[in-house]
């Protein structure tokens, strides 16, 4: 490990020429590290001591990020491969384990969804997600896709063309649902159909989210003349009524292109200081089959640029000017040169997205809106995996440059509709700020509702909004564990009590459990991952707690935090529903707001998220509750035999209401 005074290379020229000297001129990747020990940047290339080499001399004009990070270099490490192909994988690999500073990165924001396919599993399930799970090496991903509405649309769609499994668990334990008998569902969950026959089944819909459509019909047209040849209409009939359903699925937008027989991808960005946005188009067969979108953080204070000149244009959306950057100059010729630039960004999203693709889902040509640092590698690579050439192009004129300034107004409107969405929140925090005089904006705002019907199954919720924005993964639910709420006996403020005890608890404690956030290790340790309008990490500490209901669940609440010798630290308020009313500590009267003000609206998000999802886990809860017997209860009565007896001698008055 680096010692803490050691010089950076740069200002070491023996120990920088003898370790440059240790670098072999082979492909494969290298790392750069600071004093801490912390990797700053992650990079490939097919001469590594080349490479290397370049950043240290003088002559080369280096980008303002590449020149700050070369000033911190102390150390530098590096991995030979055999190839460079291998180099370009291994980095994309590194770069997503240890999200190095200067690397442009990739952002995980969960705002375009997913769609999945768990071939891990004996039948397999297909849904919709935004997060791309560490499960099985097996699943399969598709999207991240732009349009959700779409993408639902086409599912739904796919659930009624071919019959597949409808349920996550299954809904009775003896029989199949009515799903089977509509021809919904071939009965996966009484095990109607061997593993292999519904697998065959799910291959056809995974062609279809790979851009196969065309090539799906000319499978299913044969089997469907040959089963009405073998006079098995029925199958024909099914068949025929796939083949249509898919033919309508396929009569989407078309793009005029000059071969409509090769499949190629068209990329482009559109930038503003702190985020690009990213645009892929998937057109197969002269169709645009998908659209796919991806967010590239932009280091802080580091402009986007490219050709060696910043790019400042500004465009003008809804009457106001927006501080985006036009990029519709010339592109440079890659490398480092001028700032960010928008190459690289590309060629991350695309050693990104072709990682996570198999093989057949590998377009023969890829229009891309700027030339990549490293297209050879890239297409080299592309190459191999898919057993044919793979061919990166910058098109300057004609039908493909148009295509491309599809792509890059597409990606110009959905980054005017972040800002706009971005400043909405931000005008929000800041007149809640206002309303109840914060010293700051409240970045972090938590939530807390209670749910039961007359004290059963009473649970509370915890939902979190950073900067405006539902942090999903900080959501919590709790059940309430006070001996006194049961059904028939209801305390919204014993409830709401025990859940801010149990959140809050620790915080001032010395001693054991003590973090150095201040939080105790009762309350589970909890980190924010990159958000839409969120670069960096906050502290857990919410600057604002807000409870949904009046001044009795306020004063509940208060009272806990008083006793926790917290009440100082932590800001509280309570929004009544029916006026929507703003109460505070200590005052009788609620606030003199209008409900319609952005940050009493912002409020109201709050409370009716933290609503929907106590409601929804009381319901949860309370279904599995309707589903016991009192039998359960019973020790060492097992599920067999012995219940069956009880229910042939006490009959089903013994279940539980």
């Amino acid at each position: 490990m680096p010692s803490t005074k050691t010089l950076p290379l740069v200002k070491d020229s023996e120990r920088l020429e003898s370790r440059l000297k240790e670098i072999p001129a082979v492909p494969g990747v290298y790392l750069m590290r600071d004093e801490s020990d912390r990797i700053l940047y992650i990079g490939k290339s097919k001469k590594l001591r080349n490479r290397v080499r370049s950043y240290f001399r003088e002559s080369q004009n280096l980008s303002p990020r590449i020149a700050m990070m070369v000033q911190q270099v102390r150390e530098i490490e590096f991995i030979a491969t055999d190839t460079e192909a291998e180099a370009l994988a291994l980095e994309a690999n590194l770069v997503k384990q240890h999200q190095p500073y200067f690397n442009v990165l990739l952002k995980d924001d969960k705002k375009y969804p997913y769609l999945c396919i768990t071939w891990s599993e004996e039948y397999p399930r297909i849904f919709i997600t935004r997060k791309r799970r560490a499960g099985s090496a097996k699943d399969r991903y598709y999207g991240p896709y732009v349009d959700t509405g779409a993408l639902r649309s086409t599912l739904h769609l796919i659930k009624r063309i071919f019959p597949l499994r409808q349920r996550p668990q299954p809904l009775f334990k003896d029989r199949p649902c009515l799903n089977y008998d509509i021809g919904r569902c071939v009965g996966v969950c009484q095990g109607l159909t061997s593993p292999e026959e519904y697998r065959k089944i799910i291959q056809k819909v995974a062609m279809i989210f790979q851009g196969r459509t065309e090539e799906l019909l000319d499978i299913l047209q044969p089997q469907m003349e040959e089963a009405a040849e073998d006079l098995n209409f029925e199958t024909a009939a099914r068949l025929r009524d796939q083949i249509k359903g898919l033919q309508s699925l396929s009569a989407g937008q078309k793009v005029s292109l000059p071969n409509d027989t090769v499949s190629r991808d068209a990329i482009a960005l559109a930038a503003d200081t702190q985020h690009a946005c990213v645009q892929l188009f998937q057109i197969r067969a002269g169709q645009l089959v998908a659209r796919l979108g991806f967010m590239a953080e932009i280091p802080s204070q580091l402009p986007l640029e490219k050709g060696g000149q910043e790019l400042s244009q500004s465009i003008v959306k809804d009457g106001q000017e927006l501080s985006q950057l036009s990029l519709s100059s010339p592109p440079s010729q890659g490398g480092e040169r001028g700032g960010v630039e928008a190459g690289a960004i590309l060629q991350r999203v695309l050693e990104e997205h072709y990682q996570n693709v198999e093989s057949v889902e590998i377009p023969s040509e890829i229009s891309v809106q700027y030339e990549l640092p490293e297209a050879e590698i890239l297409a080299d690579w592309l190459s191999n995996r898919k057993g044919r050439k793979v061919t990166i192009l910058t098109p300057q004129r004609q039908t493909k440059a148009e295509l491309i300034e599809m792509v890059e107004r597409n990606a110009e409107y959905e980054l005017a509709r972040m800002q706009r969405l971005s400043d909405r929140n931000s005008q929000a925090m800041e007149d809640l700020a206002e309303i109840l005089d914060l010293p700051e904006v409240p970045r972090r705002i938590e939530g807390y509702d209670i749910s039961h019907i007359q004290g059963s199954d009473a649970v509370a919720s915890r939902v979190v909004f950073i900067d405006g924005l539902p942090a999903n993964q900080h959501y919590r639910h709790y059940k309430i564990k006070n001996p006194e709420i049961k059904s028939g006996h209801s305390d919204d403020f014993a409830s709401l009590a025990e859940v801010i005890g149990r959140r809050f608890r620790g915080l001032k404690e010395e001693g054991r459990g003590k973090r150095e956030d201040g939080f105790s290790d009762l309350e589970e340790p909890e980190e924010i991952s990159n958000l839409s309008s969120v670069s960096h990490t906050i502290s857990d500490k919410p600057d604002l707690i807000m409870i949904d209901g009046g001044k009795g669940q306020l004063s509940a609440v208060v009272a806990v935090l008083r006793e926790m010798n917290l009440l100082e630290e932590l800001r509280v308020v309570s929004l009544a529903k029916q006026r929507e009313e703003i109460f505070l500590p200590g005052e009788s009267l609620p606030l003199q707001t209008n409900s319609e003000q952005p940050g009493v609206q912002l409020l109201r998000r709050v409370r009716d998220e933290a609503h929907r999802f106590a409601v929804s886990f009381h319901r949860d809860q309370r279904s599995e509750r309707m589903k016991r017997s009192r039998l359960d209860e019973i020790p060492g009565l097992g599920d067999t035999t012995d219940k069956n007896n009880c229910w042939h001698i006490f009959g089903r008055s013994t279940t539980s209401v």
